[in-house]
């Protein structure tokens, strides 16, 4: 498990009770972008699954390899001991990686993900930006067009990041789908937060980096801010919103928990 930074609880990826899907993105320095470096537990997290569940893990087109190479430049890497350049790559940095195009119909080309968030790299590789946002229609409608139109867009080299959330039962990285069951008792679960950047880095190619960080939840009853934040973000959420989250019973669970630290 990685521990979440110390402003984590003063400074929520909720806010003040924001509605969770928007865009939220903002810019970075260059330097930021890829800076976080690996541990010894992530690394060895990561090496265990392309050891043993590659296919799981990694994707890529088969005319992804020019944007691998290019890539690859951008973190000094040209040679991998594995089949595809992208999966050398996700070593050398905490964060998962998806490589899209900038254009056309921005599709995932490759991808290294070691810690999937409720989804699954095979059913996203090859298919455009669109499509792999349609299963959430609100979600779609909220951000799709206008992170297609961001991409498209954007200053070469120019990073910028965002931070997601999601609450699991357990620190556990490798989630291809909710949990089938949780633990009726959210005091043991976890925030689990998802810094992630984006970075057109050439022409034709963008990096979209996700990197996860746990906290366990039951701290925030020592952060009322952030107590009645959360009640109020997850308040927002719609039907089509409710289900990628995982579902209203656990949504109805956390609330009730939540409204009874107050």
């Amino acid at each position: 498990m990685e521990a979440s930074e110390n402003n984590f609880w003063t400074e929520p990826p909720w806010g003040a009770g924001e509605k969770k899907y928007r865009l939220g993105l903002k810019p970075i320095e260059l330097d930021e972008w890829l800076n976080r470096k690996i541990g010894e537990n992530l690394l060895k997290h990561k090496k265990n699954l392309l050891n043993s569940d590659y296919n799981k893990v990694i994707a890529a087109t088969e005319d992804s390899i020019d944007a691998q190479i290019c890539l690859g430049k951008i973190f000094g890497i040209t040679h991998s001991k594995y089949p595809d350049l992208i999966a050398e790559l996700s070593l050398n940095i905490q964060d998962d990686l998806c490589l899209m195009e900038s254009q056309g119909e921005q599709k995932l080309l490759a991808a290294s993900i070691c810690s999937p968030s409720y989804w699954d790299v095979r059913t996203k590789i090859g298919k455009p930006l669109k499509t792999i946002h349609d299963p959430v229609t609100s979600l779609d409608e909220k951000i799709g067009k206008r992170i297609t139109t961001f991409i498209r867009q954007a200053p070469i080299k120019k990073p910028f990041a965002r931070q997601n959330w999601l609450i699991h039962g357990d620190t556990k990285r490798f989630h291809l789908k909710e949990e089938a069951s949780l633990l009726t008792d959210p005091s043991s679960w976890y925030i689990r937060s998802e810094k992630e950047t984006l970075c057109r880095f050439h022409e034709d190619y963008s990096l979209f980096t996700i990197n996860v960080l746990f906290e366990p939840l039951n701290k925030i009853v020592d952060y009322p801010d952030a107590l009645r934040g959360l009640i109020k973000s997850l308040e927002t959420f719609d039907e089509d919103e409710s289900v990628y989250f995982g579902g209203s019973n656990k949504i109805n669970i956390l609330l009730e928990y939540l409204q009874a630290q107050l």
